[in-house]
């Protein structure tokens, strides 16, 4: 044992020593890898020259006795020690984790928990910028917020103070995203928003193509809320009216299906605008006395009344199996005990809240929602040999969440009869005669679950598995072939595992076209692009059908799917009951450079280069090429190319303004190794990839093409230079890469609209 081991070790014996009633071979936690990256990347604490001075076993501890203390407002001491114990072993196990903010913040100075808020926009000035504030605020302290854009009166309208016409909701979205840019949250979670528009607004058309320009709003997720009366008006081909938020006045008519086309249309083109069945959220609103709700979080999840927060926690379902032999089944008696713990621990978690607004903690108090998940259900379905597309997955999911929602009911309850109802009680939905008190409004919620799955060694959320295997980056650019432990497992037990195979799955990241495995294994290890978009929907409609709330899902389609296909989906969605959709085209994101590990087809004139060239071929006298400045954090970098007389790169320049020393020097030798690997043959594709990416600024980029570093700016050069060859769109429009992690190069998996990456948890949504 070396003495970083005895170290570790001294570490969690002295933690353990301290847990009462418990020996320290009790709480050895079974992290992964990539679950202790995450872990010292993102949520243990750190002192002023960022080194770790937390174990996760201390995290744990640290968020345990923090939430438990609310018990200490309602119970003994003894059974406050008791809950502590409970939480604390529940998280160790990884059976139950609630989401970053708690396991960020909890017993420590900011003690913010919600990663979940709505706030108010206006019809006015005032309003505005109020909200703009307050946005900062929530961002500042870790949490996401959404908005509803739908008071705000249309551009042209008039402004009756100024005499002059207002600008419209789609303007202001831009000062919310330019103050989102603006707010850094140290490096764990960043400022991520939710814009919705409702479909009768007279801006609806700019609203739902307003990131057709690429260089804005790109801390925003958008949705459409669809209303019950315009779905009708598709169906039979007619028109609904477009209606002025300031006068209430009708203010024009439109073809709900040229309304319908345009969506599908940008959907299939970028993935946003997503849906959201706005008269079907309101019909499952709990507390309809206090308010209409008109937005989402940013993952549109959790409907939320202006100024409320909400507080989630998902349920490892691949921890809630007994195995018997060679049988496994679902576990239901310690699925009710989990249950019963998380939702306590979420009402605790209300209690210890330090709320970023005043009116945030009275309206939270108020209703006091909670939001129980789950993650790891495409794990449990391969333990129990189901597989994830099939009538009978769908109707395990069916079966699984009602009885998960309705013991979080029966247990909310419980807790009504011990510490009270929630205050808005009375008139509620849940207010009926023979029918017991609640302590909060909604129980259950479908979170994405991004970087908490990744700590409890999971998949995601509801979704199928992202990839069976995929590279991942690790020092010096070598890459490591991680593999799925279950098929891994299985591969070993199987006898058709070799280090061969692995690699060549990682290639692609499914195992459908290998005809070694056999059909059964292939049939049970599908990934999301394996399965029907429809399979995906009547998925989410599975669970829908039983959650309080809504549902995280994305509904994932080929490169060649057709907007047919996903007018389908929507169609589907809204008759299977869901309440939104959110969809992703594989390969429709202008700047992804890779999804599970796919390699570039090479140019034909570029291998013909590499196979006859033996060291780099010598320079003509003449060349010529183009100058491209990009913006990065250093200053305006100008990248020269320069070609061949065949037309393809030769070599790159790079002058980076007037900065000197290593920013000048690196620049330099970054552009020359470039110029050597060109001369050498060595295709541009793969330069590209090699430098894309790397990061040395905030991790949203710098400038209007989201530039890294200098070296992504080359990278960024080359790629447009390449494209302007084969006379594709010239203009320089990058967005960060959809692809690849802008922290440490790895596979990002698009949930709900939120980039996660398995290998060090960055996540645009937290």
């Amino acid at each position: 044992m070396n003495e970083m081991q005895k170290s570790d070790q001294r570490a969690q014996g002295i933690v353990s020593a301290s847990i009462r009633n418990s020996t320290p071979d009790d709480f050895t936690i079974n992290l992964s890898a990539n679950a202790r990256v995450v872990l010292e990347r993102r949520y243990l604490r750190k002192d002023d020259e960022g080194q770790v001075t937390e174990t996760p076993l201390q995290m744990f501890r640290r968020v345990a006795s923090n939430i438990a203390l609310a018990e200490r407002r309602f119970v003994g001491e003894d059974e406050a020690k008791r809950w502590e114990e409970r939480y604390f072993q529940s998280m160790t196990a990884l059976e139950f984790l609630p989401n970053s903010p708690t396991l960020m913040n909890a017993g420590r100075e900011l003690q913010q928990l919600s990663a979940c808020f709505v706030l108010p926009v206006q019809d006015s000035i005032d309003s505005i910028f109020n909200t703009i504030r307050d946005t900062a605020l929530i961002h500042k302290s870790g949490g996401g917020t959404g908005f509803g854009f739908s008071r705000i009166r249309p551009k042209d309208d008039r402004v009756k103070s100024t005499s002059g016409v207002a600008s419209g909701p789609v303007t202001f979205m831009q000062v919310f995203d330019a103050a989102t840019e603006a707010i850094k949250q140290g490096g764990t979670r960043r400022g991520a928003n939710m814009a919705i528009l409702r479909v009768d607004h007279p801006d609806i058309i700019d609203f739902i193509t307003c990131k057709n320009d690429q260089h804005r709003l790109n801390n925003f997720n958008i949705s459409v809320a669809l209303t019950d009366s315009f779905m009708e008006a598709v169906r039979n081909d007619g028109e609904y009216p477009l209606i002025n938020p300031r006068t209430g006045e009708v203010q024009r008519m439109e073809e709900a299906g040229k309304v319908f086309d345009l969506i599908v249309q940008q959907a299939w083109r970028n993935g946003e605008p997503g849906i959201v069945f706005i008269d079907r959220v309101n019909a499952d609103n709990p507390t309809p006395h206090v308010g209409d709700i008109e937005s989402t979080n940013p993952c549109g999840e959790q409907p939320l009344l202006p100024y409320e927060s909400c507080n989630l926690g998902s349920i490892n379902l691949a921890r809630m199996l007994k195995h018997s032999g060679g049988d496994c089944e679902i576990d239901y008696a310690k699925l009710e005990e989990t249950i019963e713990t998380a939702v306590r621990f979420l009402d605790d978690v209300i209690e210890m809240n330090h709320y970023p607004l005043i009116a945030i903690q009275e309206k939270t108090l108020s209703n006091r929602k909670i939001g129980l998940g789950v993650m790891g259900f495409a794990d449990m379905l391969i333990h129990l040999g189901i597989p994830y597309n099939s009538e009978a997955g769908v109707e395990l999911a069916g079966k699984l969440m009602e009885f998960i929602n309705h013991r979080a009911v029966e247990y909310s309850r419980d807790l009504a009869e011990e510490r009270g109802a929630f205050p808005n009680y009375p008139d509620s939905v849940w207010d009926r005669p023979g029918h017991r008190p609640m302590r909060n409004a909604t129980v259950t919620t479908i979170a994405p679950t991004g970087t908490i799955s990744i700590i409890a060694g999971c998949s995601s959320g509801v979704e199928p598995l992202f990839s069976i295997a995929f590279k991942r980056r690790i020092l010096d650019g070598e890459e490591l072939t991680e593999v799925h432990p279950l098929f891994l497992k299985t591969a070993l037990d199987g006898g058709f595992h070799s280090r061969e195979l692995m690699n060549r799955i990682a290639e692609t990241g499914d195992i459908q076209t290998i005809a070694e495995i056999p059909s059964d294994i292939r049939s049970m290890f599908v990934t999301a692009h394996n399965v029907s978009p429809e399979w995906h929907v009547r998925m989410q409609a599975a669970f829908q059908q039983h959650t309080d709330n809504a549902v995280s899902k994305t509904i994932n389609f080929p490169e060649s799917a057709t907007r047919d296909d996903v007018q389908k989906a929507y169609e589907l969605a809204y008759n299977l009951g869901c309440k939104g959709i959110t969809v992703y085209r594989d390969g429709s994101r202008e700047a992804q450079v890779l999804s599970t590990g796919k390699q570039d087809k090479t140019d034909s004139k570029l291998k013909a280069a590499a196979s006859t060239s033996v060291g780099p071929r010598p320079r003509p006298i003449c060349v010529k090429g183009r100058t491209i400045e990009m913006e990065t954090g250093c200053g305006s970098l100008y990248v020269t190319i320069n070609e061949d007389d065949n037309g393809n790169p030769f070599e790159v320049f790079a002058q980076i303004g007037k900065a000197g020393g290593c920013v000048a020097s690196q620049t330099q030798s970054t552009a020359r190794l470039c110029s050597l690997a060109l001369r050498s043959g060595i295709e541009p594709k793969t330069i590209i990839k090699q430098l894309i990416g790397i990061s040395c600024h905030k991790p949203s980029g710098f400038g209007s093409n989201k530039i890294l570093s200098c070296s992504d700016a080359i990278a960024k050069a080359l790629k447009w230079y390449l494209a302007l060859e084969k006379k594709q769109q010239p203009e320089i429009s990058f967005k960060r890469e959809r692809g690849a992690c802008p922290d440490c190069g790895g596979v990002i998996e698009h949930i709900n609209g939120c980039e996660t990456c398995r290998s060090c948890g960055y996540s645009e949504c937290g």
